[in-house]
């Protein structure tokens, strides 16, 4: 690292890239694994190649680390590199001609299963197919129905097996929802309409709506060649839109200034309702982040900034037009997840990753629990894994990979998702960077 990356805190500790793809097999598991955990674990999250750091911890390539488990063992342990053009070909995301090439972008944000496929996702781009060892097989258009991006959260819908996505663009259309059919084809895609160019990350569904967050981190081309080229904006506004599924008008909801990464789940209550609960910077909190991932201090932030987001929720009534906001929780957390059979539906669990903790909300009671793993620790995503024959939600396990801040070790955690006792833990063969968001692939 030069002088010049001394800020650049996403490429130092359990945030710093590995330099190379490894093989391990027959890992070492502590505790009992779980034999119903048989499948793979895969998650993404950015690293860029040796000596040619990122200007931005959301840039760097796109890499996936794996793990197989099967009937109590742990057999494997591999990480690949998403091969995009942007890492074979070092082709740029943005034409000299303004233009964007979706290609040849870090598909570095998620990896998802759909329709037989794996698909390593990021939002400005095309998803990337991978198989279950990893290898990359190349770009997925949809039999080139897609023209634009896909967001990096698609949500599948349980009931019906469709994947629901979203793509925004730069230049008009800004918004795009799209809709995959259970087996994979594209069968829908449909302009929203919305002001301007927003860095809208994830969105939410519900039994018959999709759920928008029209927020105000706009796109700049004039911050084009030095990172992320995203501001805060505050004359762009802040509102959530609700978007029949079957067809029809956006209705928006004008809410207080903020910005949300993550939601972790939407449903429609015995009212009408919409309910929506998120991990929800406020103004100042965003400023802190951004400056942080971004390597560039802002002054917007102020003084009282935390830098993190607190779980939130949005009761939306389309009846009288109204919106209720609450702050459920003052603890700083991310990464909220759930089970996603109850993806659009009613939830009474959520998880979600502190600084040093996984922290389980019952929504019911209106209660929490935390795992605290001990200072100089970082837990990654949370991921639920639903046991077989349950008889409560919350029956099940959570995944999620432990790094030490120093950036010496990992692990992956096994969690029971009801007390969040440890069932088992498997000691990763080397260090894994802090990344963003992976699934539990179950064999079919």
């Amino acid at each position: 690292m030069t002088t010049s990356d001394t800020s650049r805190t996403w490429l130092e500790g359990h945030l710093a890239p590995v330099p190379d793809e490894i093989d391990a097999v027959d890992l070492a598991v502590t505790g009992e694994l779980p034999a119903e955990l048989t499948g793979r674990y895969f998650r993404n999250g950015p690293n860029p190649l040796p000596g040619k750091p990122s200007s931005h911890w959301f840039t760097g390539h796109g890499m996936i680390h794996g793990l197989r488990l099967r009937e109590g063992r742990a057999e494997w342990y591999r990480n690949r590199w998403v091969r995009t053009r942007a890492f074979t070909d070092g082709a740029p995301f943005l034409r000299p001609d303004l233009t964007f090439d979706r290609t040849a972008v870090q598909a570095n944000t998620h990896v998802v299963p759909h329709a037989g496929k794996i698909l390593a996702l990021v939002e400005v781009g095309f998803p990337y197919e991978m198989t279950t060892g990893l290898d990359t097989v190349g770009p997925c258009d949809f039999d080139g129905r897609l023209t634009g991006a896909m967001t990096a959260h698609p949500k599948e819908d349980p009931v019906t097996g469709e994947l629901l996505f979203f793509g925004y663009g730069f230049t008009p259309p800004y918004l795009t929802y799209h809709r995959l059919s259970a087996d994979g084809r594209l069968v829908e895609s449909r302009e929203v309409e919305v002001p301007g160019p927003t860095m809208m990350h994830d969105f939410a569904i519900t039994e018959n709506h999709v759920v928008w967050l029209d927020l105000p981190v706009v796109f700049d081309l004039a911050l084009a060649g030095g990172g992320m080229p995203y501001r805060w904006d505050d004359g762009y506004g802040a509102r959530v839109g609700v978007m029949p599924r079957a067809g029809g008008p956006v209705r928006w909801f004008e809410v207080d200034p903020c910005y949300v990464f993550h939601v972790g789940n939407a449903y429609e209550d015995a009212a009408g309702r919409i309910v929506l609960d998120g991990a929800r910077y406020r103004p100042a909190d965003f400023a802190a982040i951004w400056g942080d991932v971004g390597g560039s201090a802002d002054p917007a932030a102020g003084a009282a900034a935390s830098g993190t987001a607190r779980l939130h929720r949005w009761t939306l009534d389309p009846s009288s037009g109204t919106v209720a906001e609450q702050a459920l929780d003052d603890r700083g957390v991310e990464f909220p997840t759930h089970d996603d059979t109850r993806t659009g539906h009613g939830h009474r669990y959520l998880y979600t990753v502190a600084d040093d903790a996984i922290v389980k909300y019952d929504l019911a009671s209106g209660t929490s629990q935390a795992l605290e793993l001990g200072a100089g620790t970082a837990a990654g995503e949370a991921v639920f894994v639903p046991a077989g024959h349950r008889t409560a939600e919350d029956e099940g396990w959570l995944l999620s990979i432990v790094s030490d801040r120093a950036g010496t070790t990992s692990e992956l955690l096994v969690l029971n998702a009801a007390d969040l006792s440890r069932a088992a833990s498997i000691a990763l063969p080397r260090r894994v960077p802090a990344g963003f968001h992976g699934s539990w692939i179950p064999d079919a």
